[in-house]
């Protein structure tokens, strides 16, 4: 077996609760307010760390897209829940992790109307999850696309091809790779012409955590 990467989405109503076990995460606010460990989250930002954590939302409740790491044996608990509910996105089996000391990464990427990504691939496995406008993702002979709350696996070493739509698009995304990636970008443009060729892309880091247990 290898880890796996699980995306959850979390609502809890006002003053909302869950205890989560210990587990590498990070956890993203995409509506309302929430505390956890020390902090309070709102609209857009986002925590990430490897213990036990408490939620508890705000006032106005929370919506949560909640990115975890799970051991080869599937094991780390579940979540307890006082309130709200949780349902999972995504979950994928990280074949293509790489080898060694890794980090787990958490950011955006924003894109104005019409923005691409040129054929690239990554370091390491990630899932994604669309927050805003539209976005088509060609890898592997294969065309899909996304709305707002589409989730998506991609295994890295792939190349890919993403098309945002025609208004301004961002999704979320949480990565596995290896720790020298620390701090850099771990994307490789695979055509020599796009290498020099203005990026349209954004990026915003959320987490880039040294895993402990790599």
């Amino acid at each position: 077996m290898h880890p796996e990467l699980r995306l959850y989405e979390d609502v809890l109503p006002n003053g909302g609760e869950a205890a989560l076990p210990a587990l590498p995460r990070m956890i993203f606010v995409v509506h309302g307010s929430l505390a956890v460990a020390d902090r309070t989250l709102n609209d857009g930002e986002a925590w990430s760390g490897e213990g036990a954590a408490m939620l508890k939302a705000g006032s106005g409740g929370a919506t949560v897209w909640r990115w975890e790491l799970a051991a080869e044996d599937g094991g780390g608990g579940l979540a307890t829940w006082k309130d709200g509910v949780s349902r999972e996105k995504l979950s994928a089996e990280l074949v293509t992790l790489p080898k060694g000391a890794l980090l787990l990464r958490g950011d955006s990427v924003a894109f104005p109307p019409g923005g691409c990504a040129y054929l690239h691939r990554h370091q390491g496995p990630g899932i994604r999850c669309l927050l805003e406008g539209g976005i088509r993702i060609d890898t592997g002979g294969h065309s899909h696309s996304y709305g707002p709350g589409g989730a998506w696996y991609e295994a890295g070493p792939d190349g890919v091809f993403a098309q945002a739509a025609d208004r301004p698009t961002r999704f979320v995304r949480v990565m596995v790779l290896p720790l020298a990636c620390l701090g850099k970008s771990s994307v490789e443009y695979l055509n020599e012409e796009d290498k020099a060729k203005p990026k349209s892309q954004a990026y915003k880091i959320f987490a880039d955590m040294p895993l402990s247990s790599s």
